[in-house]
């Protein structure tokens, strides 16, 4: 597995069912993403065939390593391998870190948790990090776990601090909500949040011109910099050891 980096800041999702239903390119989308050297970029295409997953995968993964950043594929250590992305990203359901380290030693491992006890169960397995929610409702999810709350990400917090493993808050975490969550997460990982709001005047990338479509990718990259700025440089948490 290659260097990373640390895993601090923005956590950006490329999800392909958020942008299908506005309309937006995911390539266009990942390379404003990017243009603010996030702390990783996750493909999200629960609905896409390997084949055209992979397709993808293969797009992103040299425009993520030209500016040094992680490429993390969804659920898929397969893809991952094939594409050179340089993690996976597997929840409670998917193939177990075990059975990802044993078929594709060099690649990282982040894990999604969602109750203490399956944080420290993912902890000790010393992944790249653990990402741990919802903290707030969601609707990227069909069948969502229960909320943790700011209580129950500070809980997490302090355990992933004191095992040296980056967390990742996620669960309908937006600009507004998020200047709660500093200092008690490392990083935010963000899905629909990263757009700007729809409206029925706003142009979208596939079906009008391009003076549009770059200001939609501008204002998709100020959202993406102002959530890496809150958690890229932020202080380590009261009580947190590291």
């Amino acid at each position: 597995m290659r260097g990373l980096p640390a895993m601090r800041g923005l956590y950006a999702i490329v999800d392909l069912g958020t942008l299908a239903a506005r309309h937006v390119d995911p390539v266009a989308f990942a390379a404003a993403l990017l243009s603010v050297r996030p702390a990783a970029l996750q493909l999200r295409a629960k609905d896409l065939p390997a084949r055209e997953t992979l397709a993808l995968l293969r797009q992103l993964a040299p425009m993520c390593h030209r500016v040094g950043v992680p490429l993390v594929a969804n659920d898929r250590p397969d893809l991952a391998l094939i594409a050179g992305c340089d993690l996976v990203h597997v929840g409670q359901e998917d193939m177990l870190v075990e059975r990802v380290r044993r078929l594709v030693p060099g690649l990282g491992v982040g894990i999604s948790t969602h109750t203490l006890e399956q944080l420290d169960a993912a902890l000790a397995l010393h992944p790249v990090y653990v990402a741990y929610g919802p903290v707030f409702e969601t609707s990227t999810k069909k069948n969502p776990d229960p909320t943790v709350g700011l209580a129950g990400l500070r809980a997490a917090y302090a355990r992933a601090a004191s095992a040296g493993v980056p967390l990742v808050a996620v669960g309908g975490i937006t600009l507004d909500r998020s200047p709660a969550l500093v200092g008690w997460a490392d990083a935010v990982a963000v899905i629909g949040d990263l757009l700007p709001e729809p409206a029925t005047s706003r142009p979208t990338l596939m079906s009008e011109g391009l003076h549009a479509a770059s200001d939609l990718l501008v204002e998709v990259a100020a959202r993406a910099r102002s959530l890496h700025a809150l958690f890229a440089t932020m202080p380590v948490a009261v009580g947190a050891a590291r």
